[in-house]
């Protein structure tokens, strides 16, 4: 299901649908210096390639130097991005096996750089872009896809690009970014993902003003024209993609919300900013209650930013405190929220609707500092986008509230962080239980060496994406996100916990998004969801269909 299977003869070889040049220039067939000499005769590409047979390893060294050649990481991820265009095979063999390194490059904290300069830096087209020129026809749009068996959609409409904002079809970088881990992470093939920009205009200036820019130089629809679009654009979805997740990506709070509740319960779709922001946290406060020893249910946790990936995570933390006997109303009194104003709290007149739930009783408070010292928070959770939010006044309070303070600095890319490792680790005397959104080198202090978990989406979304293709659910739920966070929490060893970190190693994500896959796919098959035949033996089979970045045999 997860494979092309109309290129397959047999498990190991293909029949290719080009030859000649036509192949070389198609990076889903060119395996580049790799062919043999027998399939360069018969293919009629002997002469247009240096004689030398290469294996697949040292292709991946003579990749390896060259991007590790490069002068800074943009272009190290450029000469990432051009082995994707012209050898797919190798790109994902090379991510695969080198995904610590590697996946910086592709994703985040790289990819905000690259998404700031798409118009400067462009080589060649990937995925679909729409606009409003296309309303009435974006069915249309959808059929020029090569590949049918679409079943893993990210869409975008580019207002809220990490912590970067409004960067309109330059945005595209998230899509590709993230369907590239859907693939490397957890083995979805990438001839079954689309990535998809609905260009609806930007509010930036610098965009309209910029010469190169390749999105529609205008403001951003709104209201009526601009849900009209969306709306076409799902239903064109259900219609020439049936079988596709679609995954709404990095749009601004007044619209992801809504899109969310709108179509969560009508399609196949999931808010990963959301959701999946949501997940990956609620596993990583799972795995810090080992090391601080204080239960869930006892902490009493802090955000800092009150946006959708805030309220995500609080949500699904309410979920896991009901879960745990906790009612309701408890469990979203242990939650609370500074904004860019003040404590969200039960006098304001100004809040959105998506904070009221948690507008507690309480005095205003505007500093984030006084709201630690009157909420003695056991967890602060950054998610506000802005960097150095976390002070180190506010540590030091930390540390003197907490045994082992928990203090998580989600906000993307890097230059973003609330804080960095260091400062965690040094301004709390060693004592923090530390994670971020983008990736931090490993800190030595007072003879130890702390490696902090990197709070990244990947961890969940590839392997829950994974499951619902799998089983072919016909909804995405809170529940599965739920059973994901429990899920990669139970893949933290006692040895990582020991080194301070509280996720699995990034070389162990193929196989976590395995685990994850298999336990969404069984809550599909439990709720009625799935359309897809339950197998003997799910775990099994969900790995039977993930991608292997090998080559095959052309016949």
């Amino acid at each position: 299901m997860l494979a092309p299977r109309s290129l397959d003869v047999a498990e190991d070889t293909i029949r290719p649908s080009a030859t000649g040049m036509t192949l070389l220039q198609d990076p889903v067939l060119n395996k580049g210096s790799a062919f043999s000499r027998e399939e360069r005769a018969r293919l009629g590409i002997d002469g247009l390639l240096p004689p030398h047979v290469s294996t697949m390893d040292e292709q991946m060294k003579r990749v390896l130097a060259n991007v590790r050649g490069q002068a800074d990481d943009l272009q190290r991820y450029t000469e990432l991005i051009a082995l994707l265009d012209r050898n797919e095979t190798l790109f994902y063999r090379v991510v695969m096996e080198n995904l610590d390194e590697m996946m910086p490059l592709i994703y985040t904290p790289v990819v905000g750089k690259a998404c700031q300069l798409y118009g400067h830096i462009f080589r060649r087209p990937r995925g679909l872009f729409i606009t409003r020129h296309e309303k009435g026809r974006i069915r249309d749009v959808l059929r020029h896809w090569p590949h049918r068996n679409v079943r893993v959609i990210v869409v975008t409409d580019g207002e809220r690009i990490l912590g970067l904002g409004d960067l309109g079809a330059n945005g595209m970088g998230i899509p590709v970014g993230k369907l590239s881990l859907y693939t490397a992470c957890a083995g979805v093939h990438p001839s079954c993902t689309l990535p998809i920009t609905l260009d609806v205009g930007t509010n930036a200036q610098s965009l309209l003003e910029d010469p190169l820019y390749l999105g529609v130089q205008e403001k951003r629809l709104v209201g009526r024209e601009y849900d009209e679009l969306v709306e076409e654009f799902v239903t064109a979805v259900q219609e020439i993609f049936p079988h596709a997740l679609i995954q709404w990506e990095d749009f601004a709070n007044h619209n992801a919300f809504r899109i969310l509740e709108k179509y969560r319960d009508r399609v196949c779709s999931f808010n990963d900013d959301i959701q999946g922001t949501a997940a990956v946290t609620l596993s990583g406060l799972i795995s810090s209650a080992r090391l601080t020893g204080v239960a869930l249910k006892d902490q009493r946790f802090l955000f800092c930013g009150a946006g959708e990936a805030a309220i995500g995570i609080a949500d699904l933390i309410v979920s896991a405190l009901k879960a745990e006997g906790v009612s309701e109303a408890d469990a979203r009194g242990r939650c609370w929220f500074i904004d860019s104003k003040a404590l969200v709290e039960s006098t304001r007149k100004d809040l959105q609707d998506h904070k009221k739930p948690y507008a507690h009783k309480h005095a205003p408070v505007t500093d984030l500092l006084a709201a630690v010292k009157e909420l003695k928070p056991t967890s602060i959770i950054g998610v506000s986008g802005k960097q150095g939010q976390f002070t180190k006044e506010l540590i030091e309070e930390m540390a003197r509230l907490n045994k082992r303070p928990v203090i998580f600095a989600l906000s993307n890319p890097t230059d973003n962080s609330e804080c960095t490792a260091r400062q965690a680790y040094e301004w709390s005397d060693g004592r923090a239980v530390f994670a971020s959104g983008s990736p931090f080198p490993p800190v030595t202090y007072k003879g130890a060496t702390f490696v902090s978990g990197q709070g990244n989406n990947a961890y969940i979304f590839p392997g829950v994406g994974l499951g619902v293709v799998v089983a072919g659910s016909s909804r995405v739920t809170d529940e599965m996100f739920f059973v994901a966070a429990k899920t990669l929490s139970a893949a933290v060893t006692k040895e990582d916990l020991d080194q301070g970190r509280i996720y699995p190693a990034l070389q162990m994500i193929n196989e976590v998004s395995a685990v994850i896959g298999t336990a969404v796919a069984e809550v599909a098959y439990a709720r009625g969801l799935a359309t897809e035949a339950k197998p003997a033996d799910l775990e099994r089979h969900v790995r039977s269909l993930q991608y292997k970045p090998v080559y095959k045999k052309y016949v």
